[in-house]
């Protein structure tokens, strides 16, 4: 079998040596890169399953600056940050740009260690367009809060608890949940998912638990219920449960405490092993207390709990949901549109996106009906979205979006941003100040 493989970038030949024994100690392959480039390839090519980035200087700029690139490439590939001068300011860096832990020289050999396996006994990130069964993609977004969540879901995966997710609609919460399998001990069986307000009350038993032939007027044949396809090892997706109501919530209760159920007809149990992951837009305590919801099952539920935030509390991330975005699009309509300008940016910065995540996919993709040559402009977003932003009585041209805008999408390096807009540093930090532009370092909830 061969060993797992982990490139080593920005090391000098004393820390790659450590490194080496370390490596070697828990049968790993260090590969030195001699370059951001080399990294980057060996990323692309999925030649390695781990990167250690070194940095050793007092500029710790272009180690941050590789974290964050692999992190755009991979949501789940591991990135260990090494750091020779180490501050709290520096740690927060870090791991805002995406690394999954962090040391600092001089190395504690066997907590490296640790971390290095801890790390690659995940299950590998999903490939896109490979061989993987995970057919969907990361959470997009590398702000402290979406890593938070990353890497919360690998934990939660691990374990075979019930997992409870939260959230606004159009905020991923179907993509959690096949993340959730994927990183599971149970993905290589299949995920069942049930939407839980479109099945009507009179055929909630035999949709979910099936029956016998001749249980009711009809059944000319047995038929296997929904919770028996995922029943022997696999998962059952239960969206929008709360939209459930309390005669449905009885049964389903009923079978996640036994995990047993009777199909329609039949006097014997059908002894099932299945994990359930729930989600719903609903505040479920609320609807508890308003009698609508069963305190029994919400406490069955409740065990680990993924929220996810709207898009208007993450707004850094829009860049990277519209790289995305884009690179899906233009594939799927064989076009190459090249991003979108500074003006056409801060409008959508601007926006709050109740819609979310969904929203913002469907905007992007109402552009290709009548694409623009290269950038997308303002005069290229759809009207009634223009009206929307005209409501809110903030012209789009507005300067202190523009400053936003381009800080975003240069990750808030201020060199990059008085470029970015044909300013000097000095122009760039008074203006700053006019706006009361500060980049919020706090963990976002």
């Amino acid at each position: 079998m061969d060993r797992l493989k982990i490139a080593v970038s920005g090391a000098d030949n004393a820390m790659f040596e450590c490194l080496q024994s370390i490596g070697a100690a828990a049968g790993l392959v260090m590969l030195r890169c001699d370059s951001e480039e080399a990294v980057i390839t060996r990323v692309r090519k999925k030649v390695v399953s781990l990167v250690i980035t070194c940095s050793n200087g007092k500029d710790p700029e272009g180690s941050l600056n590789l974290t964050h690139s692999i992190r755009r490439m991979s949501g789940t590939l591991p990135v260990v940050f090494v750091a020779g001068q180490s501050s709290e300011q520096l740690v927060v860096e870090a791991l805002r740009a995406g690394a999954t832990d962090y040391f600092k020289i001089p190395l504690a050999a066997e907590a490296l260690q640790s971390s290095l396996v801890r790390l690659l006994q995940r299950p590998a990130p999903p490939l896109a367009g490979g061989n993987s069964s995970y057919k969907g993609h990361t959470m997009i977004g590398s702000s402290r809060c979406m890593q938070e969540i990353r890497n919360y879901i690998t934990r939660v995966a691990a374990t075979d608890s019930t997992v409870l997710i939260t959230g606004e609609t159009g905020t991923g919460k179907e993509l959690a949940a096949d993340m959730i399998q994927y990183y599971s001990p149970r993905r290589h069986k299949p995920l069942v998912r049930i939407n839980c307000s479109a099945i009507p009350d009179n055929l909630i038993e035999s949709e979910l638990f099936g029956y016998e032939r001749g249980a009711f007027t009809g059944a000319q044949g047995a038929q296997k219920g929904k919770l028996l396809d995922a029943g022997f090892g696999g998962g059952v997706f239960f969206d929008e449960i709360g939209d459930m109501n309390t005669f449905a919530q009885a049964k389903i209760l009923r079978s996640i405490e036994s995990k047993e159920v009777y199909p329609l007809g039949s006097n014997r149990p059908v002894r099932l092993d299945f994990r359930i992951i729930a989600a719903t837009n609903r505040n479920l305590e609320q609807r508890v207390s308003e009698g609508k919801f069963r305190a029994d099952l919400y406490y069955r539920l409740n065990i680990a709990r993924v929220h996810l935030p709207p898009l208007r509390e993450r707004k850094g991330d829009i860049p990277e949901l519209i790289d995305f975005a884009l690179e899906r699009l233009n594939r799927r309509f064989q076009t190459n549109l090249q991003g979108l300008t500074d003006s056409a940016m801060a409008g959508l910065l601007r926006y709050d996106w109740p819609g979310n995540v969904r929203e913002l996919i469907n905007l992007l993709e109402a552009v290709y009906i009548n694409p623009p040559l290269r950038r997308i402009g303002m005069q290229d977003l759809p009207p009634p979205f223009l009206e929307k932003l005209s409501a809110g009585g903030v012209p789009p041209s507005d300067e202190r979006n523009t400053i936003v805008s381009a800080l975003v999408r240069t990750k808030w390096n201020k060199s990059a941003t008085a470029r970015k807009l044909n300013w000097s540093r000095m122009t760039l930090y008074r203006k700053l100040a006019k706006y009361n532009i500060v980049e919020d370092r706090k963990p976002q909830r």
